[in-house]
C-alpha cells in the first residue's frame, strides 16, 4: 500500500537481480577486533528483539535459513555479515530493548554496535525494524538518537504488517511518518513489509539496490 509506486520497472529489475544473486555468510563478529575490514558498501539491519530483522533478511534474499530465526528475543549476539552478489554485504545487528539477556551482555551488545556505527566509512543505510502492531516504543526512540548523533543515515521499516488490520496499520504508518520528520538522520520514506506475505519485500529489494 505505502509502497505501491514509489520504484520504477528498472528499479525494481534491478532489486530482483541483486537479490536473486548468490549469498552468502562472510564473517560473525562478537568483539571489536572480530569486525572485519571494511570493504563492500553495506546496509545494516537494526531493531527491537523478536521484531523480525532475521525473517526479513531470509525473505529478502528468498533462503530460509540464511539468517537464524528465533522464538527468543536477544537470542542474536552478535554482527552477522552476509555478501550479496559481490556487490553489497549486508549485516544483522544484535537485538536490543531486551533485559532478560543480563545488563553487562546488553551492555557489551551496545557498545559494540556503536564501535560499529561510528568506525565504517561504507555504511550507506541503516533500516531500522519497527512492528507494525506497536509502533515506535521508547528504545526505538533512544536508538534513533544515537543515530542522529552520529550521523548514520537510517530508514525504518515496519513489519508483520499481515497482523495488523488495514486501518491500524495506516495509522501506524502516519504516526511513524509524522515522528520520522523530526529526526535529522532518518530518510523520509516508511516502508511497509510483512515477511510472511511477501508485501514490501519488492520495493525494499530495489530500495537496497540503489545503494549497492
Amino acid at each position: 500500500m505505502a509502497n505501491a509506486g514509489t520504484y520504477s520497472p528498472e528499479q525494481m529489475e534491478r532489486g530482483r537481480l541483486l537479490f536473486a544473486g548468490p549469498c552468502e555468510f562472510k564473517a560473525g563478529a562478537a568483539t571489536v577486533e572480530m569486525l572485519p575490514p571494511p570493504g563492500l558498501p553495506e546496509v545494516a539491519f537494526a531493531g527491537r528483539s523478536n521484531v523480525g530483522k532475521s525473517s526479513l533478511v531470509n525473505a529478502l534474499t528468498g533462503r530460509k535459513t540464511l539468517a537464524r530465526v528465533s522464538n527468543t528475543p536477544g537470542r542474536t549476539q552478535q554482527l552477522n555479515f552476509f555478501e550479496l552478489g559481490a556487490k553489497l554485504w549486508l549485516v544483522d545487528l544484535p537485538g536490543y530493548g531486551y533485559s532478560k539477556v543480563g545488563k553487562q551482555a546488553a551492555a557489551d551488545w551496545t557498545r559494540l554496535t556503536l564501535d560499529f556505527l561510528k568506525g565504517r566509512p561504507n555504511l550507506r543505510r541503516v533500516l531500522l525494524m519497527v512492528d507494525s502492531r506497536h509502533g515506535i516504543k521508547d528504545s526505538d526512540e533512544d536508538v534513533m538518537g544515537v543515530f542522529d548523533e552520529a550521523a548514520v543515515v537510517y530508514q525504518i521499516v515496519l513489519t508483520k504488517a499481515d497482523k495488523t488490520k488495514p486501518a491500524e496499520l495506516a495509522a501506524t504508518l502516519a504516526a511513524t511518518q509524522a515522528r520520522v520528520k523530526r529526526r535529522v538522520a532518518a530518510h523520509p520514506d516508511v516502508l511497509v513489509t510483512s515477511s510472511y506475505a511477501g508485501l514490501g519485500i519488492p520495493e525494499l529489494r530495489a530500495e537496497i539496490a540503489e545503494l549497492a
